[in-house]
């Protein structure tokens, strides 16, 4: 019968950390060849004073005065965020688990073109769930660490870029566009999603530091993010969306009922408590909880859209206080339960926030023209005008561009094809039992009518099950995959006949066989066959391959063996496969893969 793969299958969870430690020593690796060479420039400097250095490099990079506190505050912050999302990719439930218990929910509520959209990330994370989780991991902190140690001018800006790109990636393929096209839509609950304000910083950081001189890019953020909050508290005003009742009937209004949910997550018990009495207080007091929030939120956007540095001030403190009581009491702190993969909105929202207030209250003065740029171009070669704490930071940048690529290109890769990682079939049903022995013989009689042998068969690569033609469960799923087998083959795929046994003592007449054949799309594939015989003569080819078969009770249909056997052109069976489907799509591929590179190891000799 059809089985499934645990959360926590140990094959997978093993084959994940063993592929991010091999990961990690490569980028080890790459980290002491940098360290390398930021040493031989610096010998290759050791005349040079430092302060010309400094001089030169600061000119060379554009970084001509101090980074203003509004960007650095953004640049740091979700640099910091992005390492921690990265760090929590770590988790072993990640592997499996991360397709049904975050990205489908995140869609169930969405319209068809946006589940459509987020079945794309389900099928390349269920098809390669380690590929995934591991690029995972390396892309965000690898973002992480470029945003904290990229130099000044356009490396940093850089880093911004690329956290963008990411950001957005998650926000449409992760959150389903944060939830935004769903019923429900409120800023307590995550609206419009964490992975767009990551992309906001990032967009806010991309920019040229001259737009952060001068206190116009202050006035611009806190009035973006005042008209954000006022809108936010309308929404959450809006009658009928049930967040003014604490409960409904016999049941809960919108707002407790999430904080219900959140509160079966598993979590410290002292968290759960906290998040289980204020699902009882706003069950009791929905309406004054509701008020409460509509008031903040309102009182938030006004303070940032008057653009008055001491309600800025006022208004940063309240948001502060709610964004925080929100993230503890609602969101349940976002990266709980072993699937959490980043912390919500609330963080991200603070910190833009933060970074805005600090925009209209401290900025750089604009810098002069003629400080911009050298007047004289430097006598000494490029390498000679940066100093070693430039060269470092330039160095570790491009390190960091190493790890975001040792995550980006094999996801790109896995987003690409559509064949399933083996390892899935293996972690399901175990490795293939690897033999090298004479298979044995068997003459039985093809759907057409002819016979066929074993010693007929000999010069090709045999994949060999055993069928049954009337049963509806895993026969036709199995018939499949080796019809995806003889499709991955390709060109190889003339050296390889995939052959069917009858595994029913009842129903074995050629018309079973053929109407099995035309009913799995089978009849016009000219290397599949599907042999049959008497009983006496298929209850011998049983035996001899070790298959069980058996009659159930008022049924037509048996219960017998699924396994596969990889026979080479020599007549020796070379692996023995648990051909059991499992209950997944992906785990059905993947069966078709593990086959594939058996028979061509087969025909590789």
């Amino acid at each position: 019968m059809s089985r499934s793969l645990s959360g926590d299958n140990p094959t997978l969870t093993s084959a994940f950390h063993t592929a991010l430690l091999h990961q990690l020593i490569v980028l080890a690796l790459v980290a002491a060849v940098l360290a390398v060479a930021w040493n031989v420039l610096r010998s290759a400097q050791y005349r040079k004073a430092v302060s010309e250095g400094r001089d030169a490099a600061a000119v060379r990079s554009g970084d001509v005065g101090p980074e203003a506190l509004g960007r650095k505050i953004l640049r740091m912050g979700f640099g910091i965020l992005w390492i921690a999302d990265g760090l929590l990719q770590v988790q072993s439930g990640m592997v499996l688990r991360l397709p049904t218990t975050v990205l489908r929910p995140a869609s169930t509520a969405s319209p068809g073109w946006v589940h459509s959209l987020v079945n794309v990330a389900v099928t390349t994370w269920t098809n390669h769930p380690v590929q995934a989780a591991t690029s995972a991991v390396w892309i965000q902190v690898g973002i992480g660490i470029f945003l904290l140690v990229a130099p000044r001018g356009r490396w940093s800006r850089a880093a911004g870029l690329v956290s963008v790109v990411w950001a957005l990636v998650v926000w449409i393929f992760g959150e389903a566009f944060g939830a935004i096209f769903a019923p429900g839509l409120t800023v307590a609950f995550g609206a419009p999603g964490a992975a767009l304000l990551y992309a906001v910083g990032g967009g806010l950081v991309a920019l040229p530091e001259r737009s952060w001189r001068g206190p116009r890019m202050g006035r611009v953020l806190t009035a973006v993010i005042g008209a954000f909050f006022l809108g936010m508290a309308v929404l959450q005003a809006w009658p009928g969306r049930g967040f003014w009742q604490g409960s409904i009937g016999h049941g809960r209004g919108t707002l407790s009922a999430m904080v219900n949910q959140m509160s079966a997550t598993p979590q410290p018990a002292v968290l759960s408590r906290w998040v289980s009495s204020f699902a009882g207080f706003d069950a009791a007091h929905g309406w004054g909880v509701n008020l409460f929030l509509v008031v903040s939120l309102a009182a938030i956007g006004l303070a940032f859209l008057s653009g008055r540095p001491r309600l800025v001030v006022a208004g940063i403190g309240v948001a502060a206080v709610v964004c925080l009581a929100d993230w503890v009491l609602v969101e349940d702190l976002g990266f709980l339960g072993g699937v959490g993969t980043d912390p919500n909105s609330m963080l991200p929202l603070l910190l833009l926030s933060s970074g805005s207030v600090a925009a209209i209250l401290r900025h750089p003065a604009p810098v002069p023209v003629a400080l911009a740029a050298p007047t004289e171009p430097a006598p000494e070669p490029w390498w000679q005008q940066l100093a070693p704490g430039y060269a470092g930071r330039v160095l570790a940048a491009i390190a960091a561009v190493v790890v975001v690529a040792v995550g980006a290109v094999p996801m790109a890769a896995a987003s690409a094809n559509p064949t399933a990682d083996p390892l899935v079939s293996e972690a399901l049903d175990g490795p293939p039992t690897l033999a090298n022995a004479p298979a044995p013989t068997f003459t039985l009689t093809d759907q057409h009518g002819r016979t066929a042998s074993l010693s007929s068969l000999r010069g090709k690569a045999l994949a060999l099950t055993f069928l049954d033609p009337v049963c509806t469960v895993d026969c036709p799923i199995i018939a499949q995959e080796f019809r995806q087998a003889d499709a991955m083959l390709g060109g190889s795929a003339r050296q390889v006949d995939f052959v069917a046994v009858v595994a029913n003592p009842l129903y074995n007449s050629l018309a079973a066989t053929q109407a099995f054949d035309r009913q799995e799309g089978l009849a016009g594939i000219p290397n599949w066959l599907f042999l049959t015989g008497s009983t006496v003569q298929l209850e011998k080819v049983w035996s001899s391959y070790g298959v069980e078969v058996a009659v159930t009770p008022a049924g037509s249909m048996v219960a017998h063996s699924d396994v596969a056997f990889v026979i080479d052109p020599r007549s020796r069976t070379r692996a023995v496969l648990d051909a059991t489907p499992g209950t997944s799509g992906a785990e059905s591929r993947s069966f078709s893969s593990l086959l594939t590179n058996e028979l061509q190891s087969a025909l590789a000799g």
